[in-house]
């Protein structure tokens, strides 16, 4: 407030108006007092007069304020409903000027709020409708509530969608579509649309939204990037196998030649050792052909309720470990199996790592609606390059090794809507860790 700049407080102009009404009395009744020679008759009637000036002078003095204060009451209810044009004009000199004065910078901010808030949703709203990503927003009885361009396109031919009812509309939709909703998490399908096969990552997430839970689907369309990343892996896979292959037919087509010069010359004596390496060679071949053939048809998980204690105490016949502190004293759900095995390539990872076996420590923690599963050695650790690529089929830095564990363990847990990450530990060593939905 600025005080200062005022002539006249509001204080002081009411205080000079019942001075004067007073004044006016006084000098009314000291003139009827000397004309009708009475004291006592000059004093009533100037108490008269007091009483009929003074509420007329201050009901003439406050008119202006109490239209103000009715102009600023409608104003605020302006700005309740959302209209800031109102301004106020007022020039007073007194402690009101103060109040007008707040009043209009505080329309003219709510204005350039308003604005500035126009201008970003504008731009939100550009964004989202141009997106290539199909946006479907629903209210919790299942009405769509907001739906992009992409969404409109691919579920409405172009028309809106708001107002329709999501289970309604997908109905018209493919079946591998509807049978993706229905597992309930995130997934790829892939279906035919326009004629081509089109595959789709489908991602929903429940938020609150006025006061409900509303939830967002969004469906990617993935076909020309899945398109790249298949062509990149199968051109891996092809080099692996091929220089896999040529490790194990090489030597197997020399050593049958040798093996006939020998014959021939019916040198038989070295004929066994011969035999032995074409044997191994062929044993590491099958193996490697199994190992591939475990990645490329790993079966749908099982799911069943596992007890943490026995599941722990059932994985450490396969590799010791250190448990850092207790389970999670309530089961998990997973497939048993597949988590065991998915653990066992972690652990055996960790003890040819380099690391002591007594170093080689798990530990299993709940988080929210996650299980985490942390296998910590104390060998060198991974290069970026290793972290980078260590999850990648076939992709190994060990001489004999076939790339395949941590891949297998990765598919495992991506096949259970889990997750698994690599990380360096301080001090040395590596941590890997497998999330599970609880």
């Amino acid at each position: 407030m600025k005080a200062s700049k005022h002539r006249f407080s509001l204080a002081g102009k009411l205080a000079l108006l019942l001075f004067a009404s007073m004044l006016v009395a006084v000098g009314a009744a000291c003139l009827l007092a000397w004309w009708l020679d009475s004291l006592m008759l000059g004093a009533c009637v100037a108490l008269a007069l007091c009483a009929v000036l003074a509420p007329t002078l201050a009901s003439r003095y406050l008119a202006p304020q109490l239209s103000l204060f009715r102009a600023l009451s409608g104003s605020v209810a302006s700005f309740r409903d959302g209209d800031f044009s109102f301004s106020l004009a007022r020039r007073s000199n007194d402690e009101l000027d103060d109040l007008v004065d707040a009043h209009n910078e505080l329309g003219s901010v709510l204005r350039e709020e308003r604005q500035s808030l126009f201008q970003r949703e504008l731009l939100l709203d550009t964004v989202v409708q141009n997106t290539p990503t199909s946006l479907l927003l629903t209210e919790p009885r299942g009405a769509i509530v907001y739906g992009n361009l992409a969404a409109r396109q691919l579920f409405n031919d172009g028309r809106k969608v708001e107002g329709l009812r999501f289970a309604q509309l997908m109905e018209r939709t493919p079946a591998p579509l509807r049978e993706a909703l229905g597992e309930g998490r995130d997934r790829l399908f892939t279906f035919e649309y326009a004629g081509l096969e089109e595959t789709y990552h489908l991602a929903r997430r429940e938020f609150h939204l006025n006061g409900r839970v509303h939830t967002l689907f969004l469906f990617k369309r993935l076909t020309a990037e899945l398109n790249r990343q298949e062509v990149a892996t199968w051109k891996k896979v092809i080099r692996v196998i091929s220089h896999e292959l040529n490790n194990s037919l090489a030597p197997i087509t020399s050593l049958a030649h040798s093996g006939a010069e020998l014959l021939r010359r019916e040198d038989h004596g070295k004929l066994g050792r011969i035999f032995d390496t074409i044997e191994e060679r062929a044993r590491h071949l099958h193996g490697f052909l199994r190992g591939y053939s475990s990645v490329a048809k790993l079966p749908v998980p099982e799911p069943e309720t596992v007890d943490w204690d026995r599941f722990l105490t059932r994985l450490q016949q396969h590799y010791a470990f250190r448990q850092e502190f207790d389970p999670p004293s309530a089961p998990a759900r997973f497939d048993p199996a597949q988590i065991e095995q998915a653990l066992i390539n972690v652990l055996k990872n960790a003890h040819e790592s380099g690391s002591a076996p007594e170093q080689v420590t798990l530990s299993v923690r709940q988080i929210g609606q996650l299980v985490r599963v942390d296998v910590n050695d104390r060998g060198p650790g991974m290069s970026d390059t290793v972290l980078a690529n260590a999850l990648v089929p076939f992709y190994s830095t060990k001489r004999t090794g076939s790339g395949l564990g941590l891949a297998l363990a990765r598919e495992i847990a991506e096949a259970h809507g889990g997750r698994i990450s690599l990380a360096n530990r301080e001090g040395g060593g590596l941590c890997v860790s497998l999330v599970l939905p609880a």
